[in-house]
Parts: structure tokens; C-alpha cells; sequence
């Protein structure tokens, strides 16, 4: 008998080892939520641009041929008549040599026709010869003084075809590219060097095709250097007519009213104010965004049974870190802001409770019992604990 009781004792022992324990209860997460208020909405673009010369000229040879010496240098400030590169000037030299020749013939020709036509005028006085010999002499001499005239251009063509030979610069500025190296062999007309004129500067810079309607000739904005942080005033003085046909965006050239303007070649931000400035909407951090199948939602908040519903939302443009909703939210709404992809419907959670306090912005109010700002929303994920 007892030996069936100790057998029991055990049986039961194994089975009480071996049955499985209850899973335990999930913890409640605590979420941040936001409390949706609508505002004015006063959107600003912001756009990295370059500054440019106003007048930027590409100079080239008015003839061809092998360039033996570049004075210029990327970078260099020249001046205007400063010599810049040389050709082999040897041929032209040879031709401008040729037609000075051609000069002298033709005043010889043109100095016997006139001793020609001299005599032959006298002895027309005295009836020696007839007055069509006479014609035939001075048309002879009005032929050689033309045949002058059109050796003395072609010297003057040469003479010019060796003064070109020698590239100078136009205007005052800066080199800001170098095409053409001693040695090449260059066409007419070829780039060879390129200048930034000294005076006015650009600042130019790209933009999408949505918002190129907002910037019209005239428009003002702002213009932060990158350098120096400080900020200028421009207006638009250019907007490109047609898209570029690689990056599909339209080039804008903004005059900078200063006295000083920023270096060639500096980096600067262009803020353009948005068009539609003043209108009441309603604004979402990223943080709290989340895809349902081909649609956009945000996770609402219960306050009565403290649990979480999928709510779709459009989205009519994005400013910054944040998003301007067209519809499915409403002013009071309370929306979780962080941590949304690892929540679910229905799930029951708690709101997180900052330890330090911060004044509640206009652009979206915590929630009553939530203190949450947007920089800690976006770092902060969803979890059992405070979000780090």
C-alpha cells in the first residue's frame, strides 16, 4: 500500500513537472502622443546653390592652331588686355609677310599706270594720240590703284590674322576653368580659357518642377552663406524656361543685394517662402506615419479604453521634418508620434511620461498628461520603457 502511494506521488510530481506554465500577461508599451491643433501654415523651401559671376565668357583663338604658351592659370585674377596663351604665330607671320609683298607690287603697277597715264595725257593736248587711247590709259591706272586697295586690305587681314595669335583677356576677372593645354593643336573659336568678370554675382541653383511655380521673376528670399552663416537678401532675377533634360529641374539665378557678396564658387542655402503661407492646416512629424497597404496612417489613441486604431490619412506636402495633412485627422485627435511599426490594432498601451518639462508648442500640443517634444518623438521608439 505504500509502495502504491510513493508510485502515485511521483506519477503526479511528473506530470505537474512536464505540464506547461500559463505565458506570461505583454507588457503595455508606452507610446508619446500628440494632440492634433490646426495652425497657419508658413512653409519655406530651402535650396543649396553656388555663387556665380554674372557674365561668364568661355574665350577662344579667332584662328586655329598649336598653342605654345598659356600664361593663365585656373584661379588666377587677370586684367583686361592681359595676355593669356600664344599660338605658333610662324605661318601667319610668313603670310603677313607675303601680303606686304603683294603691297609693294601693287604700288609699282599703280605708279607706272599714273607715269602712263600722265604721258599719254599730254600728248593728247597736242593731238599726238586719240582720246580712246587715252581712256584705255586711265582705266589701266584706275585698275592699279584698286588692285592697291585690295592688296593693302589682305595686308591688313594678315596683319590681324597674327595679332590673334595672341589671346587676351577681355574684361577683369577671375580664371575659372582652363580647356586647352601648350602643345594641343586648337580649331577657331575652341574654349580655351574661362573668366568670371569681376561685378555683380548670382547665386544659382536647382529646382523641382512642383515648386518652380512658386518662384516668380522678382520674388525675394534669403540667402544663408554656408561658410560664414550669414544672410543676405536677394530676389529672382532668371527662372529657366525648360527643365534640364538629365535631372528634370529648372535652373533659377537670384541677384544678391549686398555690398560685399559672397566668394565665387561659395556654397549657399536659398530660403524661399511657400505659396501658400497663412492657411490653416494641420502638421505631422514623420515619426508618426506609418504604410498600410498602398495607403498612409497614424495610429489614434482611445483615451476611454487606452487602446490604439489604425486611422488612413492623405498627405498634401511635406516641410521639413514634417508632414501637412489634407485629410483624415481632426483638431483633439490624439496620435501615438513614435515608435509606430511595432504597435498593433486594439493593442492596449500607456502614455509615456517625460521626467522634465517643456512648454507645449502651437504647432502641435501634447497631449494633457504628455510632455513630449518633437526632437525627443522622433529618437523615442515604443517600448515597455521610457524611450532613450
Amino acid at each position: 500500500m505504500k509502495k502504491t502511494v510513493l508510485s502515485l506521488a511521483s506519477i503526479a510530481m511528473l506530470l505537474a513537472a512536464c505540464s506547461r506554465s500559463a505565458p506570461p500577461e505583454e507588457p503595455i508599451r508606452a507610446v508619446k502622443v500628440i494632440t492634433i491643433g490646426s495652425q497657419a501654415f508658413s512653409s519655406s523651401h530651402e535650396y543649396a546653390g553656388e555663387v556665380r559671376a554674372r557674365v561668364e565668357s568661355r574665350l577662344g583663338f579667332r584662328i586655329g592652331g598649336k598653342i605654345v604658351k598659356r600664361q593663365a592659370e585656373l584661379g588666377q585674377q587677370v586684367k583686361a588686355g592681359q595676355v593669356l596663351a600664344q599660338l605658333d604665330p610662324q605661318d601667319y607671320r610668313l603670310a603677313f609677310e607675303a601680303a606686304r609683298a603683294q603691297v609693294a607690287v601693287a604700288v609699282t603697277s599703280r605708279d607706272l599706270a599714273a607715269a602712263d597715264f600722265k604721258r599719254y595725257q599730254a600728248l593728247k593736248n597736242q593731238n599726238f594720240i586719240s582720246g580712246a587711247e587715252l581712256e584705255r590709259r586711265e582705266a589701266a591706272l584706275k585698275s592699279a590703284q584698286s588692285q592697291l586697295a585690295q592688296a593693302r586690305s589682305q595686308l591688313a587681314v594678315q596683319g590681324n590674322q597674327a595679332d590673334y595669335t595672341v589671346l587676351k583677356a577681355d574684361v577683369s576677372g577671375v580664371v575659372t576653368a582652363v580647356d586647352a593645354e601648350p602643345g594641343q593643336v586648337v580649331a577657331a573659336g575652341a574654349p580655351v580659357l574661362r573668366i568670371a568678370a569681376d561685378g555683380v554675382r548670382d547665386v544659382v541653383f536647382s529646382v523641382p518642377e512642383d515648386k518652380v511655380a512658386g518662384l516668380a521673376v522678382g520674388a525675394p528670399v534669403k540667402i544663408r552663406v554656408w561658410a560664414q552663416g550669414a544672410e543676405l537678401s536677394g530676389k529672382v532675377r532668371e527662372v529657366a524656361a525648360s527643365s534640364d533634360p538629365v535631372t528634370r529641374t529648372y535652373a533659377v539665378k537670384v541677384s544678391v543685394d549686398a555690398a560685399e557678396p559672397p566668394a565665387l564658387g561659395a556654397t549657399v542655402y536659398v530660403i524661399a517662402e511657400g505659396a501658400a503661407a497663412g492657411q490653416p492646416v494641420i502638421k505631422l512629424p514623420t515619426t508618426a506615419l506609418r504604410q498600410e497597404g498602398q495607403a498612409t496612417a497614424v495610429w489614434l489613441l482611445d483615451k476611454s479604453s487606452m487602446t490604439l486604431k489604425s486611422q488612413p490619412i492623405q498627405i498634401a506636402t511635406a516641410d521639413g521634418n514634417e508632414v501637412v495633412v489634407a485629410s483624415g485627422l481632426q483638431p483633439g485627435m490624439q496620435v501615438v508620434s513614435a515608435g509606430v511599426h511595432v504597435l498593433s490594432p486594439g493593442q492596449k498601451v500607456s502614455v509615456y511620461q517625460s521626467n522634465t518639462s517643456v512648454a507645449q508648442s502651437g504647432q502641435a500640443q501634447t497631449a494633457p498628461d504628455v510632455v513630449a517634444n518633437k526632437a525627443s518623438a522622433a529618437s523615442a521608439p515604443a517600448s515597455s520603457s521610457p524611450a532613450k
